[in-house]
């Protein structure tokens, strides 16, 4: 999106048709920024700027702006992708990046895909470079490199922070103490500041000769996983906050909260609980309206609910968009205070998907909702913060 400043007018015809309230553009994903940055590879931005003069991304929060509609800078924190030259890992080196409970590095797997054997029974969610969150360095750079966009972006409303997690290797497993599965953070620096921070040994049993069927202190070793996402969670909130009064931090989570909790280190309900985030948004793309029923009824019954928005996976119905009005239908039905619909490029591409969606909108049976854009990958696609009841997009490069 914001490599072609030709297509923000549609962009923002699009939004206004539909009512939204916050569009959600991706800027920073795979180490580049399509922003003004000294921080991040801005390559993309200075090809943009070679090509048309035009910083998309100032242009659009203006255009936004002038329709009433706010804009939130969308950036994928532990995940560089698949570029493995990222100024943070020329900076930190492969210390920085993620090692599973076999101690291999992910900057080692082949194709980024898992290793033989365990590649025969194990997938990757989302193939790629993940940083680790408890390796010496990583929370101060990403905080830097955000707080860098949020001050020189002065005009954004928010901040939404992507990819908060570890990686998700199929099938899931409940964390570390069955000693069985496929999980991460296992480097050397983390190994040596977990016995530093809690004074206790592991997370392998034998330092010396490592086995992955042999942990000790397993839940605590999780725990303090968990904690290290929170603290990087926390860092880039309160210093985004500090250099930008007001603006809004949100978050696409896994929906299955406790899988996110025990598997993927992400504990985003205290996220909520301590105001690091404003707001969540729970990823519940699914084929599966029972499915997406049952999961929006536990959001909507919970302490935080003003502050969970639904993420609907409307591109899966771009042949059926009666569904996807379904879907939305459900989401109100629960009690939340708004969607966000992933995402523009399926809406833009499915004419019929978009008035389907005008119409519901307009009235036919719903108030005004969202939409958004924006995605993870194979695994699930992530999506938007916002801080209203209508509508959110978001959109990436």
């Amino acid at each position: 999106m914001l490599e072609d400043p030709a297509r923000l007018s549609p962009l923002l015809e699009t939004a206004t048709r539909l009512g939204v309230s916050d569009l959600f553009v991706q800027v920073y994903r795979g180490g580049r920024s399509w922003y003004a940055s000294d921080l991040a590879d801005a390559s993309p931005y200075r090809a943009l700027i070679e090509a048309t003069g035009v910083d998309t991304l100032k242009a659009l929060i203006a255009g936004a702006h002038a329709r009433g509609i706010r804009v939130h800078a969308w950036v994928n924190v532990f995940s560089l992708s698949l570029n493995p030259e990222a100024p943070i890992l020329q900076k930190l080196g492969r210390d920085a990046v993620l090692v599973d409970r076999s101690g291999r590095n992910l900057l080692d797997y082949p194709n980024f895909e898992i290793p033989a054997p365990d590649g025969d029974w194990y997938r990757m969610g989302t193939r790629g470079i993940y940083l680790d969150p408890g390796a010496p360095g990583v929370e101060e750079i990403l905080t830097a490199t955000f707080v860098e966009l949020v001050l020189r972006y002065p005009a954004l409303d928010g901040l939404h922070l992507d990819y908060v997690r570890h990686p998700g290797a199929l099938p899931f497993v409940p964390g570390s103490r069955f000693g069985v599965g496929l999980d991460f953070g296992y480097g050397m620096p983390s190994r040596v500041r977990f016995g530093q921070e809690t004074g206790l040994s592991g997370p392998y049993r034998n330092r010396e000769n490592p086995s992955p069927s042999a942990l000790v202190n397993a839940n605590a070793w999780d725990h303090w996983r968990r904690e290290k996402v929170t603290q990087v969670v926390a860092s880039i909130a309160t210093e985004a906050r500090a250099a930008r009064p007001g603006l809004a931090i949100s978050a696409a989570v896994i929906s299955y909260a406790d899988r996110a909790y025990l598997s993927l280190s992400q504990d985003w309900p205290l996220w909520l609980e301590e105001g690091w985030i404003d707001l969540a948004i729970p990823m519940v793309y699914t084929l599966d309206d029972r499915l997406l029923r049952y999961q929006l009824e536990r959001f909507g019954r919970a302490v935080e609910r003003q502050r969970i928005w639904s993420g609907l996976g409307v591109w899966l119905f771009a042949r059926s968009p009666e569904r996807a009005v379904r879907q939305i239908e459900i989401a109100r039905a629960a009690g939340l205070e708004g969607d966000v619909l992933f995402s523009y490029d399926a809406i833009a591409d499915a004419p019929e998907l978009e008035a389907a969606l005008a119409d519901a909108f307009a009235g036919a049976g719903l108030d005004d909702d969202g939409f958004a854009e924006g995605a993870e990958g194979a695994e699930v696609a992530e999506d938007a913060e916002g801080a209203s009841p209508s509508p959110p997009a978001m959109e990436e490069p």
